[in-house]
């Protein structure tokens, strides 16, 4: 380097220690600065250059308009340019003129100038590429900037002390060229406009940081202004921006499904490839199918695939950001000599000092981008696996279905992917904590020698301990995950049926079931967060155990081994370097193994079966049919009977078909073969055109009737208009608050049977489908409106008129309009052909319309429908349409009638009914001016409020209540004294270092020793005894609160199911419930810690160097300041979460429920991209919440470094009167303030955030209940009811309070033992009746009398327990036949098989394996809705009470069943009090009294005989079933 410096005048040499070190004054030498100084930047920009080329090649953004400070930053660029060739030309014209400059004045202008070339280039290609604000060339202008500081003060001083100007030329152009670099930087600071064609511009409310300029970007100071807004108010979801592009649902799901899919092909090997490659097409075959007997797809591959640039980038800041933490501790060692140095001179000490707060200034901005990437790739990890669970749940079999229930489903959203959020930060401690490890001995070997090597083998031993923990934790970990996954499925079905529950008083029971799989997962979760607690204390007391046998075996090596205070703290710092990653390497390995678990759970769901959709032929068909199945066999799942088989079925196109059969005979499942929902194991199925389905059981929504109705596509007012008018669904708007923009509860919860079915309809006949599959239609409508459905809708004059149409249906009233009639019987085409061919074949079917159809002549029939038609042509509408109470209508019941039929009316909640007489006109809909008011009034599930401000400090007692305040207390005062102990020890060392030697030694060692082991291990142990006492005090809080919320639930009114979604409820069970398990506790705990540590420090530096005294107040405010901008926002973005999640999980459960539905109307798509937008809806706030906490570092970082600067300055100022022992303590305690003081922030936002769980929770856990359920001293009398009399005295009932009262001063009495039906017109108050003899409802005013007694003073239990409900939903639970018929096992064996023999399904028990275990799974959907009905009968029949009542349930069965069941409930209830809300007219003809209600009074009641005499209600509705 000297050559190229020359020599004589301008000449100097590259180096000279004497003008650089050793001095006073210290200078760099001219060539030094002429060469080095001047190439740095120019070497920083061209190595950046391929790199940052090669992202704007990928990351164009549109191009931005030549502006003013575009054309500034390339001015200066220029001319600079122009600076640097003035000086090149000015060496040349001293080469011409005989004085040859050094050659470096050749080279330096020259590599100047060229990079400035670069620089101008650079500006205007970012320019086209769309780039705001460049880092690159800020970074650049930056180190040019630096780098001519030193010459900067080099010319003045050199020209102060020559009295003259050596170089008049170079002087002016270098101070120009400053002048110009400074200005470049400072213009580079500020950011273009955006970009044209940029994506932002559609956004209403795009992020900041795709805007943000550089700086802003490496300070996060773009989401200042929403800490800001924050701080000054609660944030609204309004408030929160949009994601990223590439942190979206659609980017990131479409690139984990692309390689999961490579990873699926690869699992199946090239033969399946090749034999499925064919198949494969279409959205919902992303996920493939059907692998028999392949080895499962790779989950983790596919996840490395997808994400491996993320994991790049990560774990190249993490390389940078490991050998950055090794510089403090060499500064510190410096920093020690100097002050042992008295001769030094003290520009070293201020120099170190500064060298310091830079070193961790960048420590500072690298770190939080490395977390900023790693948190938002594990935000990205979430997103895609909701995202593939979403789309797998679409596809999945049947069987699979069974095997995995919606709630096990839920919880692989909610905790598995959750788990995998978690993991993402801490992946790259893999390798990271290795290399530091090797790092940190290569350091003390130099320092310690050989003894270094006993602290390693203390390391090395410690692994395969910790490797112990981590297995058994992991196989805890696993089995929690099992009990974890029940209970959910259990509460999840609990909720689905609740009612149910309630009717029978089985609460007790399931309450028992839950609580005994809780008890099983607190006892795993207690061994594990004991084994955590001792995972803790290794990873606690391995850095200072390191430090302690390192020292010791120094100093007892050999006697001449001196222990000064460079050894002690630098080693002691080198062993913090450490203490951050050991002791988050049982974070890592807990997240690990949870993780792992995780990743099992969700790879083995994503290769389960899926639906082969190239099973239904859709393409090519025999001309002239629309349906033909050729010798097709169908089963439910592989491993079952085929349900259907030899079925060879055609259907012309246009043609009303119809198909009969009695329960279970396999109607619903043929219409699943058709839609590819079953397994094909041989045959040919083609269906031609687009399908329209309608399943037995509605499935409705949870969104506006409206939307319901549309189901997705366009709206078209005539055909709207058209469907609704058809479907008899005007008379429902005019009842319905909203009209057609009410909102409809989970399940359709707040609209009658009747109307679910006809909303359901509506949506078919909108959709315009080629072909329309009809599930029992007409099952829960009443007859009228039965009548008008099928002539205005599905029969030969409808608006399907032309369409194809399978039609399943129990009644026979129809089936002389269609075209071709299916029989099946056992799963087999038993007859088919048009009706008037089968009445001649004298088949069975012929039999079975003898017996059961009307006496009169087929033309009296089309007569009488002509006359019915011209008569209540406008009545019939209103007969069942539903009040505008929200909730509490009995269900669907699902099959039809003959002619003499009664007409069925679902009962409504209220008064506002409609009365017969009333005419409602064909009306056309004028809803868009009502709008935004019917949304208002139409509102049933109120939107989930979030808690706004600080979290009350009575959750924190509730909680502090529920670990147990004694408890608490001693887990304080356990971390106070690790603190005094931890500060104790490293006192003693300090001491230690400045002993006094004799003879080069130190005296006293072992007793130095011994005391430093003492204080330690002391320390170790409290550490152990808080973490034990908090796992103890965390597990028994879980416990407590879990049961509070669990009692609470069990003991709510049915009206707040009615009105809270299931997924708001189940959300509490599992997301709140697993953070008050697994991560309230040690959050504590890393509180407690990091708050000790954060105070002793500053305790030990302000005794050391009282100095501090005087910045500790300023920087304190700026902590304080800071802390408190930050915890209000980041408090309300977790709220915000919080709430947002729920939706999720909500529309996961209606989505798995209704898949056949989506798939049928092939919605899946819409569907996929509605989850996606629920998903980044959460994830905006988990996003900007990451960003709040970057936000955060980085300000509180900087206080930290600022502790560290005024540590090691004031060292330098007192040094003559600090020994090197009390500076090696501050420092070293210094240097760990910033992450200290982090995590502490980190560990009270992350408390504040978690506890919010224990907020939820207690929410629910302290809602309204109902009364209890036994009073004590108020019990009924032994064998009560005796009689069975039901009395009501004034009684009335209202459901809500401001609502219109349902019954009103209603007055009757019922003889026990009597018959009593109950008809009426819709809203008349017949289920209210029900439901407030069962007390699901309380009086307003009156009562009611069972054998005398005042049914409202006993407890709930003692009611209900003594009537009996057939309800009109047949409901069942997954569990064995035998729980669901006796949940108490209170029956012998012999009780149960005679109740099932009297309800018909004896043979179909005896012929299951199983028997009276035969598995019923979730919802009983392995039976059919026929035998369900038939299973709740047998639990009636079981229990035998002197009161049963009849909620119409006998309308799912066939009519055969139907007089079967009748005839039981004659023979097995004759002494019994019967009311029957009447469904079939008939079943009630020979009963003792009819009371008729209407708009919730008594309008009759009487003998049937004596109604009909009377020609009052009663008359019509039996002329009107043909009965009178």
């Amino acid at each position: 380097m000297d050559s190229l410096c020359g020599s004589g005048e301008l000449g100097s040499k590259f180096w000279d220690a004497n003008l650089s070190v050793y001095t006073d004054s210290p200078d760099l030498t001219p060539c030094f600065q002429n060469s080095l100084l001047v190439w740095v930047p120019c070497i920083y920009l061209w190595a950046a250059l391929p790199c940052y080329l090669l992202y704007l090649k990928h990351h164009r953004r549109g191009y931005i308009v030549l502006s003013h400070l575009s054309r500034l930053k390339t001015a200066l660029a220029i001319l600079l340019w122009c600076v640097s060739w003035a000086d090149l030309f000015y060496s040349f014209h001293g080469l011409v003129q005989g004085w040859a400059p050094p050659p470096v004045f050749f080279i330096s202008p020259l590599v100047v100038g060229i990079t400035m070339l670069l620089a101008t280039l650079l500006i205007q290609y970012e320019r086209l590429q769309g780039v705001q604000s460049s880092g690159v060339l800020i970074i650049f202008w930056f180190l040019c900037v630096v780098c001519a500081i030193i010459p900067f003060r080099s010319k003045i001083l050199s020209a102060l002390a020559e009295g003259k100007i050596s170089d008049p030329f170079r002087f002016t152009t270098f101070y120009i060229s400053f002048a110009l670099l400074l200005s470049a930087l400072i213009v580079s600071c500020f950011r273009e406009k955006p970009p044209f064609f940029s994506p932002d511009n559609e956004d209403p409310n795009p992020s900041p940081e795709a805007s943000a300029g550089f700086l802003s970007r490496l300070f996060f100071g773009w989401f200042t202004r929403m800490a800001i807004l924050g701080y000054r108010r609660p944030l609204v979801d309004q408030d929160l921006w949009s994601l990223n592009k590439e942190d979206c649902s659609h980017m990131v799901v479409q690139r984990l499904l692309k390689e999961w899919k490579r990873q699926q092909k690869r699992a199946a090997g090239p033969k399946a490839t090749a034999a499925f490659g064919k198949n494969v097409s279409g959205e919902d075959q992303v996920l493939l199918g059907h692998r028999p007997r392949s080895p499962e797809a790779s989950f983790l591959w596919a996840l490395l695939a997808t994400f491996r640039s993320s994991l790049l980038i990560s774990a190249c800041y993490k390389l940078v950001l490991d050998l950055l933490s090794f510089i403090n501790p060499k500064l510190l060692s410096i920093l020690i000599q100097f002050i042992s140095n008295p001769a030094a001179p003290a520009w070293w000490g201020f120099l170190l000092a500064g060298l310091m707060f830079t070193t961790s200034m960048i420590q500072t901005l690298i770190v939080n981008q490395y977390h900023h990437g790693v948190f938002v790739y594990g935000l990205q990890l979430r997103t895609a696996i909701i995202g593939l669970i979403y789309r797998k749940a679409l596809v999945i079999t049947n069987s699979v279905k069974h095997q995995s229930t919606v709630g096990e489903m839920v919880n692989l959203m909610s905790v598995d992917a959750q788990r995998f959020m978690d993991v993402a930060p801490f992946i790259n401690m893999i390798w990271s904590t290795p290399l530091q490890i090797i790092l940190t001995i290569y350091f003390l070997w130099q320092m310690l020698g050989p003894s270094s090597l006993a602290g390693v083998a203390l390391l090395i031993l410690l692994i395969p301990i910790n490797g112990m923990v981590a297995m058994k934790m992991r196989s805890y970990q696993v089995q929690q995950m099992k009990f974890k996954d029940s209970r959910i499925k259990l509460m999840s079905e609990i909720l689905g049926g609740i009612k149910v529950l309630k009717l029978y008083a089985w609460e007790p029971s399931f309450l028992g079931l839950v609580e005994g799989i809780r008890q099983s997962e607190l006892r795993l979760l207690r061994k594990g967060t004991y084994l955590q607690a001792i995972s803790n204390f290794i990873w606690v007391c391995t850095p200072f155990l390191v430090t302690l046998i390192t020292l010791g075996v120094f100093v007892c090596v050999d006697k001449n081994n001196v222990l000064d205070a460079e050894k002690a703290f630098v080693s002691v710092s080198l062993f913090d370097v450490l203490r951050m990653p050991l002791s988050m390497l049982s974070h890592l390995i807990s997240n690990l193994t949870q993780a792992n678990v995780s990743l099992k759970r969700i790879q083995h769901f994503l290769n389960q079966d899926e639906l082969d959709f190239q099973c239904v032929e859709r393409k090519t068909i025999s001309p002239g049919y629309a349906i033909t199945i050729h010798n097709g066999t169908f089963t439910w799942a592989q491993d079952l009977p085929p349900t259907l088989h030899s079925l060879n079925i055609q259907i012309l196109k246009g043609a009303l078909v119809a198909v009969v059969g009695p329960v279970g005979c396999g109607k619903s499942s043929l219409v699943s073969a058709l839609l590819g929902e079953m397994e094909k194991l041989e045959g040919k199925v083609s269906v031609k055109g687009s399908v329209a389905y309608m399943p037995q059981q509605a499935w409705i929504q949870n969104c506006t009737l409206q939307e319901n109705v549309l189901f997705g596509q366009t709206m078209d007012p005539k055909r709207y208009q058209q469907a609704l008018e058809t479907c008899a669904l005007l008379a429902d708007l005019e009842v319905l608050p909203g009209g057609d923009q009410t909102e409809i509860g989970e399940k359709g919860i707040n609209l009658s049977g009747g109307q679910r079915q006809r909303v359901s309809l509506a949506r078919a006949v909108y959709s315009n489908a080629d072909i329309f599959l009809l599930d029992d239609p007409l099952s829960a409508v009443d007859s009228h409106v039965a009548r008008h459905i099928f002539d205005h809708v599905i029969g030969p004059k409808g608006v399907l008129a032309g369409k194809t149409r399978l039609l399943v249906t129990h009644g026979i009233s129809f089936l002389p309009q269609t075209d071709f009639i299916i029989v099946l019987a056992d799963g087999q085409v038993s007859e088919m052909g048009p009706y008037s061919a089968l009445l001649q074949h004298d088949g069975s079917f012929a039999n079975f319309l003898r017996n059961y159809a009307p006496d009169e002549p087929q033309e009296h029939l089309e007569d009488s429908r002509i006359v019915l038609e011209q008569t209540d042509e406008e009545e019939l509408l209103i007969d069942d349409t539903l009040s505008n109470h929200t909730g509490l209508t009995e269900s669907e019941p699902v099959t039809y009638e003959v002619q003499r039929q009664f007409v069925r009316q679902l009962s409504a909640m209220s008064s506002e009914g409609e009365s017969q007489s009333r005419i409602v006109p064909w009306r056309h809909l004028s809803q868009s001016e009502k709008v935004a008011e019917a949304k208002k009034t139409g509102m049933l599930i109120q939107e989930e409020k979030a808690e706004t401000g600080k979290v009350r400090l009575r959750v924190f007692w509730d909680y502090a209540k529920a670990v147990g305040l004694w408890t608490s207390l001693v887990i304080c005062v356990l971390y106070v004294g690790q603190s005094a102990a931890a500060i104790g020890a490293d006192m003693w060392l300090s001491a230690w270092t400045s002993d006094a030697m004799v003879e080069g030694r130190q005296n006293n060692t072992s007793l130095r020793l011994g005391i430093y082991a003492t204080l330690g291990i002391l320390q170790g142990l409290l550490v152990m005894l808080s973490a034990f006492t908090m796992a103890m005090g965390g597990v028994h809080a879980a416990s407590l609160l879990h049961k509070a919320l669990l009692y609470n639930k069990m003991h709510s009114p049915q009206s707040f199911f009615d009105t809270t979604p299931s997924g708001r409820i189940l959300n509490r069970f599992s997301k709140d419930i697993n953070v008050m398990d697994e991560i309230l506790a040690p959050s504590i705990l890393l509180l407690l810690r990091t708050f000790c540590t954060s105070l002793s420090m500053l305790i030990i530096i302000t005794v050391t160097t009282p100095l501090f005294l005087v910045v500790i107040l300023p920087l304190a405010v700026l902590y304080i300041f800071t802390q408190r901008f930050y915890v209000a926002t980041s408090r309300q973005l977790r709220r915000l979460e919080s709430i947002n999640r729920s939706p999720i999980y909500s529309h996961f459960s209606e989505t798995v429920s209704g898949t056949s539905v989506i798939r049928a109307y092939r919605r899946s798509h819409d569907f996929q991209v509605l989850s996606n937008t629920k998903v980044d809806t959460n994830q905006k706030s988990s996003y900007i919440y990451i960003v709040s906490n970057r936000w955060l570092s980085i300000r509180v970082e900087f206080v930290g470094n600022c502790v560290v600067f005024f540590a090691a300055l004031f060292a330098v100022i007192g040094r003559s009167s600090l020994n090197p022992g009390l500076v090696g303590l501050s420092v070293s305690y210094a240097l760990q303030v910033t992450s200290v003081l982090n995590w502490m922030i980190r560990a009270m936002s992350d408390l504040e955030s978690n506890i919010v769980a224990v907020e939820r929770v207690m929410e629910y856990s302290r809602t309204e209940m109902e009364a209890p359920w036994v009073v004590e001293g108020s019990r009924p009398p032994e064998g009560w009811p005796l009689h069975g009399e039901v009395e009501f005295r004034n009684y009335s009932v209202r459901y809500r309070p401001g609502l219109e009262l349902a019954l009103k001063n209603l007055s009757l009495r019922v003889r026990g033992g009597e018959k009593v039906g109950i008809v009426g017109r819709t809203g008349a108050g017949k289920s209210s009746m029900t439901l407030a003899l069962f007390r699901i409802v309380e009086a307003a005013e009156g009562e009611i009398l069972i054998d005398g007694l005042n049914v409202a003073n006993i407890g709930l239990h003692d009611l209900r327990s003594q009537l009996t409900i057939i309800p009109q939903d047949p409901i069942l639970f997954s569990g064995t036949l035998r729980m669901n018929l006796d949940p108490f096992s209170r029956y012998s064996e012999e009780d149960i098989w005679k109740a099932l023999e009297l309800a018909h399904l004896h043979k179909f028990v005896s012929a299951q394996p199983a028997g009276l275990d035969f598995p019923c799974t979730e919802g009983g959907e392995n039976l059919s809705t026929g035998q369900r009905q038939l299973v709740c009968l047998a639990r009636a029949l079981l229990r035998k009470s002197r009161i049963l009542v009849l909620d119409e349930a006998t309308a799912a069965v066939d009519l055969e069943t139907d007089d079967l069941i009748q005839a039981t409930i004659r023979t097995q209830f004759d002494t019994c009090t019967v009311l029957t809300i009447a469904h079939r007219l008939n079943t009630i003809m020979d009963y003792s009294r009819v009371l008729v209600l209407d708009k919730g009074v008594v309008a009759e009641f009487d003998s049937p005989s004596n109604l009909i005499a009377a020609r009052g209600i009663f008359y019509e509705m039996a002329r009107d079933a043909g009965l009178a």
